[in-house]
């Protein structure tokens, strides 16, 4: 008798609990409905604005997206909201993986709601002003207004020093413009942060986009330790370079405008071999479509809603977008016949097939890369082939005389690019988590501390300017640009997958992919068609057998 009582106890038990989890699920997938129903057509409205805004710079086109945003904003910053979605969390009775993944994203998503609207709206309101005078600004010397590609150009070909150091200079006036908004729009930040219970912004972004802050750190010093080392070895090969180049008395003449690029963060071209030349006569367009096709990831539509030229008022920089989550994606670039383009293109569409590729059956909350890093270990794969002899072999037709005639130079081309980065990348994330820590600190000084000490060049003498704001994603990329630095670990990771497991070949070192549909078809499987249906680490194991690993990376680099 007492053991048929405990069955039928067990059973209401369990009938109970197996209402319970029926209720808990029913409500979840009623609250996924309506919120899709106001989040998907918004989603698109807002796409599509910021997108027109970029390409035409006009007052009204930011408005329109500013008012956009913010509606965004206030959908998900719906206290009632949030506060179902912490009911159904707590309960613990959603069992369908699908739809616990769901659950996650969403609750995450709508933390935001604890913060103050009042707060919300301003951030919205002052990075729209913000983004707006980075969109206009053009640098000026001697009367002359000059593009961002255009001062790139007479920094990395100019023998004039001086001339130099004034584009240099005329260039980082956009610092002064923009750098007391910045202060306001990062001390906000922190408030909204510290409404959510974190210390600062720096720490509630990562954690909010699935990151351990202090796993970051740990990463980011294990990286350093690697790659000090080699750094040192080829800044000395770079300001030996330079000495001569610019016909100085020492590497102590040497300044920031020396190192061909605003930043230097990408690599000075010293070594004997002229890529630009490769592509100065190459539609960029063409070769990205053929090169895309050829592995079977075809993106001849994207290419077609594509603003690929320069015109006055467009963003000058270069960006991806999904506008719809279900198969329009675009990209913005600024094209010039040249290896720096050609990795642009390559990069940005490596983003776009991405996005394309997404299985558009997911639920359009899950319709997103595993992690903004994902997408960017992707598009680093492809733009590492602009300067791949083996790449430019299949593509452009030079000779295999030729590749074999550039490949040493061209790996050690990579390397430097690698390495420097890789030292550029340390700047911007230890002085945003700085920054957010204490934004009233001396700024432009950990700016040039930070650069001193990881990028080895030396602050100009006297100068006291608030170069760090020049960098236009301190200030509408907040705490984004360590996952360029995970990218590159990822890519070198899959890269390595792809050689031996994929295309199955021993010989990592003349590897392009050109041609090879099953690149193609792994990477569809295995890494875009789930989107963000598993945590990324998962994703990752799944595609490689591993977890992320710098190991390849530093097989490929620095070893």
């Amino acid at each position: 008798m007492r053991t048929i009582i405990a069955i039928c106890m067990s059973l209401l038990l369990l009938a109970g609990c197996t209402s319970k989890q029926e209720k808990m699920k029913k409500e979840l997938t009623d609250f996924i409905r309506k919120h899709d129903s106001v989040l998907i057509p918004l989603y698109k409205q807002t796409t599509i604005a910021s997108w027109d805004a970029a390409i035409s710079g006009k007052p009204e086109d930011f408005k329109k997206a500013e008012d956009l945003n913010l509606q965004m904003m206030a959908l998900f910053s719906n206290k009632e909201s949030l506060k179902k979605l912490e009911e159904i969390k707590v309960s613990g009775m959603i069992t369908d993986s699908l739809l616990n993944r769901q659950l996650d994203v969403l609750y995450r998503s709508f933390l935001m709601a604890k913060a103050d609207t009042g707060k919300l709206n301003a951030m919205v309101r002052m990075g729209t002003v913000i983004e707006q005078k980075y969109g206009n600004f053009r640098t000026e010397v001697q009367g002359k207004k000059m593009s961002d590609n255009d001062v790139e150009e007479i920094l990395s070909s100019s023998k004039d020093v001086k001339y130099q150091q004034e584009v240099w200079e005329a260039q980082k006036k956009i610092g002064t413009v923009v750098a007391d908004d910045v202060k306001k729009l990062v001390k906000l930040r922190n408030e909204v942060a510290k409404d959510l219970g974190f210390k600062n912004y720096h720490e509630m972004s990562l954690t909010l986009s699935d990151q351990d802050p202090k796993e970051v750190s740990q990463l980011f010093d294990e990286l350093d330790s690697l790659t000090k080392k080699a750094f040192e070895q080829v800044k000395g090969d770079i300001d030996t370079y330079f000495v001569k180049y610019y016909n100085l008395k020492s590497k102590d003449e040497l300044r920031p405008w020396n190192y061909q690029n605003r930043f230097f963060q990408e690599a000075p071209k010293i070594y004997d071999v002229d890529l630009d030349k490769y592509y100065k006569d190459k539609n960029l367009e063409t070769l990205t479509s053929e090169y895309y096709a050829g592995i079977g990831l075809p993106v001849e539509d994207i290419m077609k809603n594509s603003d690929l030229y320069e015109k006055p008022g467009k963003n000058q920089h270069a960006f991806c977008t999904d506008i719809d989550n279900a198969g329009d994606v675009r990209v913005l670039c600024n094209v010039k016949p040249n290896q720096y383009w050609m990795n642009t293109m390559l990069h940005e569409f490596g983003h776009a097939v991405y996005d394309k590729n997404i299985d558009t059956t997911l639920p359009f909350i899950l319709r997103d890369p595993a992690h903004t890093f994902t997408t960017e270990a992707i598009a680093m794969i492809f733009g590492r082939f602009s300067s791949n002899p083996q790449w430019l072999k299949d593509m452009t037709g030079i000779s295999e005389e030729e590749k074999l005639k550039i490949a040493e130079t061209c790996f050690k081309t990579l390397r430097l690019e690698q390495l420097v980065f890789s030292r550029w990348a340390q700047v911007m994330y230890r002085f945003e988590k700085e920054m957010y820590k204490n934004p009233d600190q001396d700024l432009n000084k950990l700016w040039w501390d930070l650069v001193e000490k990881y990028q080895m060049m030396k602050r100009p003498a006297g100068r006291n300017e608030p170069d760090w704001a020049t960098k236009i994603h301190i200030a509408t990329y907040p705490c984004y640009y360590h996952n360029y630095l995970l990218g590159e670990l990822l890519a070198s990771q899959l890269y390595y997958y792809i050689v031996g497991n994929v295309i199955k070949s021993d010989d990592y070192k003349f590897q392009s992919f050109a041609g090879k549909t099953e690149v193609g078809t792994y990477l569809k499987e295995k890494v875009f068609m789930p989107g963000s249906r598993w945590y990324w680490n998962e994703m990752i194991e799944k595609a490689t057998g591993e977890k992320l690993t710098a190991k390849y990376y530093a097989k490929q680099f620095v070893n």
